[in-house]
């Protein structure tokens, strides 16, 4: 029997700011397996030296992508930029034959995305998208219980996300994040890509959206920080999902009613009020006026491992070696944007907006918004 082991897939970050140099760290130090930190790419002189003094002679480093991408050092990169450059820094890297790792958000806009899933769908390379919270335990089963129609049929969600609280010195940090020039959006963009991510994941898109946003609402920004949003899906049922950057303490508890009972999931814990008989069949062929389906109180367990960002990285280098199945495929990141996208522009057109998202629309709103932007963009 052949012990053959394969290499090491040679990695390169492509922005070594706060993400990059998470990941750097704990690559390092050993969390995941048969992948190595071979080059490290930062514009900044001191984010350099920061992954010097962290990866030492280990890897190489380079100033600009294209030097990094000319070199061949690498077998695949992670893309930890700024957002607007998630896609060309993607096409790019496919271009030099390489696998691709970008953070969320896939980009800014649709168009952008679009263009970047078409040349990664031409090639043979594996692309994924650091969807981190897929990988946690809790929303798998989650995930689980609605394929498995432990629910039956969902008739309405809801999703309070308010505990993305940030204060004014977050947001000062870098003269491009919370402007639209920079950052291209507020909490839907930098903080929600999350939850919208795990939203669509489970109960698809909807067909009809009509939100509220307030910009700047309690910070000295100008992107959103505070949206309310209503939607209506295929099949009738209906959704609410709230988030903000300025509430505290914040709330993260989400609601799923079904025609067999509704789960509850907050402070990590999945509740389960299930009827012994779907709420539609008792509702139909009951004789008692006041009466109500009996009642199951349960707690569900899940386990396993929070495996989170490494998760993703190891389930990447696991597709490059032996074709491993991607959790978080780089093409689905279009749909958490555009349902972030369309958040934004039902506010600005006042009006609902439907899906498949007018991107061109989209994008003429956004280029009105930055044309208006403060950003300082290096």
């Amino acid at each position: 029997m052949s012990t053959d082991k394969k290499a090491d897939v040679k990695l390169g970050i492509i922005g070594f700011g706060a993400m990059g140099k998470g990941h750097a760290t704990k690559i390092k130090d050993g969390a995941i397996t048969n992948g190595l930190i071979s080059a490290v790419c930062d514009t900044d002189e001191k984010a350099l030296a920061t992954a010097k003094e962290i990866l030492g002679d280990t890897a190489q480093y380079f100033s600009t992508p294209h030097d990094l991408f000319e070199s061949n050092s690498v077998d695949a990169v992670i893309i930890s930029t700024p957002h607007y450059d998630h896609p060309p820094l993607a096409i790019e890297a496919f271009s030099y034959d390489l696998n691709v790792l970008i953070e969320k958000p896939a980009g800014v806009y649709g168009k952008h995305v679009v263009e970047m899933n078409e040349v990664a769908a031409k090639s043979d390379k594996v692309f994924g998208i650091m969807l981190n919270q897929r990988f946690r335990p809790e929303y798998q089963k989650i995930k689980e219980l609605i394929e498995n129609e432990e629910l039956g049929k969902i008739t309405r969600v809801s999703w309070i996300i308010s505990d993305w609280y940030r204060t004014q010195a977050y947001y000062e940090q870098s003269d491009w994040r919370a402007t639209w020039e920079g950052e291209g959006g507020g909490v839907l963009i930098n903080q929600c890509p999350h939850n919208l991510d795990l939203f669509q994941w489970f109960f698809g898109l909807p067909t009809k959206v009509r939100a509220f946003c307030k910009f700047g609402q309690y910070h000295d920004i100008e992107v959103e920080d505070d949206v309310t949003a209503y939607m209506e899906f295929e099949n009738g049922a209906t959704g609410m999902f709230v988030t903000t950057t300025g509430d505290y303490p914040g709330t993260n508890r989400l609601e799923i009613t079904g025609d067999k009972g509704k789960l509850i999931f907050e402070n990590r814990k999945i509740s389960f009020s299930r009827t012994t008989k779907p709420v539609s069949e008792f509702t139909k062929t009951t004789k008692v006026a006041w009466s109500t389906p009996e009642v199951w109180q349960i707690d569900i367990p899940y386990s396993g491992p929070n495996k989170e960002h490494m998760g993703v990285i190891q389930n990447f280098i696991n597709a490059i070696q032996n074709g491993e199945k991607l959790l978080g495929p780089g093409e689905e990141g279009i749909r958490s944007l555009e349902l972030g996208n369309s958040f934004l522009l039902s506010e600005w057109t006042n009006d609902f907006v439907e899906f498949p998202l007018d991107r061109d629309l989209y994008l003429e709103k956004l280029n009105e918004k930055i044309e208006e932007s403060r950003a300082k963009k290096k």
